[in-house]
Parts: C-alpha cells; structure tokens; sequence
C-alpha cells in the first residue's frame, strides 16, 4: 500500500512553493482547476491549533478571491458573533482583535485568523457593495450578541415583553448538551420569543433593524435546541453532534440558494467537512451539502506530518491551550503521505483510481481539546476519496500564536 500511494502522488502530487501568505499564487492553480464547476469548498484541518493550516487556507482564501469569484468565508464560528465581524470586512466597523475574539472559541482568538481578516477588510476596502466578499458563522453555539440584540430590539418596540429575554440569557456561553431538557421548555421559550420579534417586525416593517432582529431570535432557536439535546453520540441523527452539523450545513446552504452567483468557502475541522460521517456514524456538514449539492461541493482536507500544536488537555473547558508534540509516526495516512512524497503539496482525489483511494486507513484528528496521555493515538477512520475529494499535505505543524488573554 505505501508504495502504491508513492506511485500515485509522484504523478497527482502538486508542490506547494510557499505557505505564505501574499505571494505568488502559481502553485494553487491545479486547485483552481478542480473547483471549476463548484459552488462550496470545504477547506477542513486536522487540529484546530497549527499556524501552518491557517497560513495556507488564508492563502487560500486570498487565491479563490482574486482569482476564482468566491464571495464568502463561512467559518465553524458563532452565528451570532459573525454579524459584527462581516460588518468590519465589509465597512470597516469595529476592531479585529476584538471581534475575532469574540467568535466564541479559542481555537480562533489566533495571530493568523486576524490576519486573513484584515486581509479580507484590505480586500474589500475600495470595492462596490455588491462585489465585496462576506463573513459568516455557521454555528449556534455562544450567541450572546444574538441575546443583546433581540432585547435591544424589543426594549424598543414592545417594552413590555422585554423581559422575555432574560431566561434566554444562559444561551451566550452555554454549550451543546450542556442543560438537557427532554420537554425542551428553552427551545420552546426561544420560538416564543422568535414568534413575537417577528409579530413585530411585520407591524412596523423590515426597517430599523427587524430583519436583524428576527435573524438573531433565530438564531437563539437552533442555540437552545442544541443546548438542551441530550449528550447521546449514538443517538444518530437525534444527536446533539448532528444537530450542529446540520445547522452548520444549513447556514451555508442560505448562502448558496438565496445568491445565485454564490461560491462559498466553508472554514471547518475535517470532521466536518468530510463527505460521510465522523464519531459515531454522525453524518458530517459536508455529506449534507454533497447530498445537496453533488460535484458543486468540493471537501479538501488538510493534514500534516510532525510537529507541534495548540489544544486544550483534557475535557474541561478552562485553562490555556498548550502545545502538544507528535512524531510522523508510522501508522497513519500521514505516515504514509509524509514517505511518499517531500515537503507541502495538494493532490486532487478526484483523479485517478488507485486502490488506495478506495480503501480504509487511518487519520489523525484532533479538536479544540485532546486527551492528557493518548492523544498521540487518536485516529479516525477514513475511505480517502469517499470522504475527501483533495487533500493539502504540511510537512510540519508549529503551533497557532493566540492573542493576547486567550484562555477560554
């Protein structure tokens, strides 16, 4: 088998020059090549903590912008927070930093992430309305800006029912399937509210922030439901890890049916953007949009070698991310990948057909938080070209430079 991954990649394999940002872009073209046609590409990574992986996609980013037509980052942040951080991207309002910090993960609250933004805000600065590329979050979760927003709205239109939102409060940090509720009293309190944002936009008309309004109590509907689900991997498609994947799924695919000129790039873990499912047969964001979608969606995994990164230790959710080492180890796919050819390079799966393509390995996966000990064997399964249509290939992981005060 590893030979016959050598053989493959020595003909399919593309160098990748540099993973700098700002530079010559020559080395993307084969990638542009093989999103032609497409509509959604899902730009995925193998632990939520390697600069190199941010580095790259930002470069990515930059090359579909110029030179392919793409016209949105979709990012595996917080619905409620990517209003505010698509108003600097597009009109310069507010501070990058301090947005970026308040998309709701560590995982974000990164030197590089601030630097693909104000890249994007450089991008759009002289460019008309129309043509300048959005910013969006895809996921519910940490919604307290979504929370200000329907109370703001309802202060000012129906002061007497403002207080409606306060039991809503608890949706600004609390996390899936943290408060499991089998009447879902929440969820059916945050469709109250929702119904009575949208009594009153239709009374005074979309203006003076309706829409806003009601897209936020929305918003507050999908982050309770995920909120008070059960804590139930196996729980198929009534899990709560499902759950979140089709409302990820379902934010971008509002991107593409409400715009017909649409192309959108999908910023997530390559669990989610796999075209199968992940966990315990947990169907992924991406196997919803290639159901949707067909060949107009395109997953390209990013993976790497050795090196170092950024997670968490442990389950708990405080404490800084600290750096963890891995070698290459000898055997998962990226033992294989690293042998078979030197260096970075993209290879599109949809080429060629090659009995390793179709046959089951090993990945390396790892989240915002890995355990204390085994996180050197944690591994996933996969099918290559069942599950990625490309892959991006790092030689070697460094860790992501977090802003200062990132500790939760």
């Amino acid at each position: 088998m590893p030979d016959d991954i050598a053989r493959w990649l020595t003909e399919h394999a593309h160098p990748l020059g540099t993973l700098t940002p700002g530079t010559p872009a020559e080395d993307l073209k084969p990638l542009g090549a093989a999103l032609r046609g497409t509509r959604i590409v899902g730009l995925g990574e193998s632990t939520h903590g390697t600069a190199e992986f941010f580095r790259l996609k930002h470069r990515i980013v930059e090359f579909l912008v110029r030179e392919e037509g793409f016209t949105t980052l979709a990012m595996e942040a917080s619905q409620s927070a990517g209003h505010a951080l698509d108003a600097y991207v597009r009109h310069g309002t507010g501070d990058p930093e301090r947005l970026v910090a308040q998309l709701g993960f560590w995982t974000w609250r990164t030197r590089e992430v601030v630097d693909l933004v104000e890249w994007l805000r450089a991008h759009n600065r002289h460019l008309p309305e129309e043509s300048r590329v959005r910013f969006v979050g895809t996921d519910p979760q940490r919604c307290a800006d979504s929370v200000e927003a329907v109370a703001a709205f309802l202060r000012r239109t129906a002061p007497e029912r403002a207080g409606d939102v306060h039991a809503l409060e608890v949706l600004a940090r609390a996390r899936p399937a943290s408060l499991p509720d089998p009447e879902r009293a929440l969820m059916r309190h945050a469709e109250e509210v929702a119904r009575l944002v949208a009594d009153r936009r239709e009374q005074s008309g979309p203006g003076d922030g309706a829409d806003a309004a009601l897209e936020h109590a929305r918003v507050l509907i999908r982050a309770a439901d995920l909120v008070t689900r059960p804590f139930d991997p196996s729980a198929g498609e009534e899990s709560v890890f499902a759950a979140r994947d089709r409302y990820m799924a379902e934010a971008v695919t509002r991107l593409v049916d409400d715009a017909p000129k649409a192309r959108v790039m999908v910023w997530a873990h390559n669990g989610h953007i796999a075209k199968g499912t992940y966990g315990e047969q947990v169907p992924a964001l991406g196997s919803r949009l290639r159901e949707r979608y067909g060949d107009a969606y395109y997953a390209l995994a990013l993976f790497f070698g050795k090196g170092s990164f950024l997670a968490r230790r442990g389950d708990g959710l405080q404490g800084p991310p600290i750096p963890h080492r891995i070698g290459t180890g000898i055997r998962s796919l990226e033992a294989r990948l690293a042998d078979a050819v030197r260096g970075d390079y993209y290879a599109d799966l949809r080429t060629g057909t090659a009995p390793w393509l179709h046959t089951p390995q090993m990945q390396r996966s790892f989240g915002a938080n890995v355990p204390r000990f085994a996180y050197r064997f944690h591994t996933a399964p996969l099918v290559p070209a069942q599950d990625y249509d490309g892959l991006a290939f790092v030689a070697r992981s460094t860790c992501s430079r977090l802003l200062p005060g990132t500790e939760t």
